[in-house]
């Protein structure tokens, strides 16, 4: 049972990483969008194809073009703190039970 186990805390150390990364990416791409960047700029056309589709869904539910803002990545960056805290935490105690 011990490998099954090590492969949940191994599944959750991936997710947790991958999480983290996307989360820097969402929150780079806002800070560049303050300062009107070239959409040709190789950089901003990776931080735009990694974090539209994480995006778009909050952009759908959220009314940002009312008010001019774009709260999508707040809610995003909430999402992936509850994934985090939720999912990752799960598969870890899961982990601690089994073995």
């Amino acid at each position: 049972m011990f490998i099954l186990s090590n492969f949940l805390v191994g599944a959750a150390q991936v997710i947790n990483i991958a999480l983290n990364v996307l989360w820097w990416l969402i929150i780079i791409r806002a800070l560049i969008s303050w300062v009107n960047p070239d959409p040709f700029n190789p950089i901003v056309q990776f931080l735009y194809k990694t974090t539209e589709p994480f995006l778009l869904p909050f952009r759908r539910i959220l009314p940002g073009w009312k008010i001019g803002i774009d709260l999508s990545p707040i809610f995003a960056i909430l999402a992936i703190m509850f994934i985090r805290y939720f999912l990752v935490n799960s598969l870890i105690d899961l982990a601690r039970l089994i073995k």
